[in-house]
């Protein structure tokens, strides 16, 4: 079994905001074990601690439940790659500009390919790009 994956913003916030809850995100999540891996570019921590910000001020999570979900992240066998380097960000732009993805989930992809893993997501248009970059999706 293949344990480490990236991770992006959708497949995570999945897991804990009510109303974005999804069988797929929960199957991956039942799947990840002690000796898992899950990394996550810096980026990751921006959009998560966004998105749940967001979320509270729409009354779609308490403050309480955030500080929560923020400490369950914690939890999670999560690490960073904290490298750039200008040939990383070169790759970003080429697989934007071949994918028509944002730089951000760009920047997804780039760390799978990179690694040498899969990426875990439940964006499409991410989906279908690391398919056709041969990047396995979860």
């Amino acid at each position: 079994l293949l344990m480490d994956w990236v991770l992006d913003p959708s497949m995570a916030l999945a897991w804990v905001l009510p109303d974005e809850t999804s069988k797929e995100a929960d199957r991956f999540l039942s799947q990840i074990s002690a000796k898992s891996i899950l990394w996550v570019p810096a980026l990751w921590w921006y959009e998560i601690a966004n998105a749940l910000i967001i979320a509270q001020r729409r009354q779609r999570l308490t403050e309480a439940e955030r500080v929560r979900l923020i400490g369950l992240y914690g939890m999670l066998p999560i690490r960073t790659d904290i490298l750039l380097d200008p040939n990383i960000v070169l790759r970003f732009h080429t697989l934007a500009q071949e994918y028509t993805l944002s730089v951000y989930d760009a920047a997804y992809l780039e760390l799978a390919q990179r690694k040498g893993i899969g990426l875990a997501t439940l964006d499409k248009r991410l989906h279908s790009a690391a398919l056709k970059a041969g990047v396995r999706v979860a």
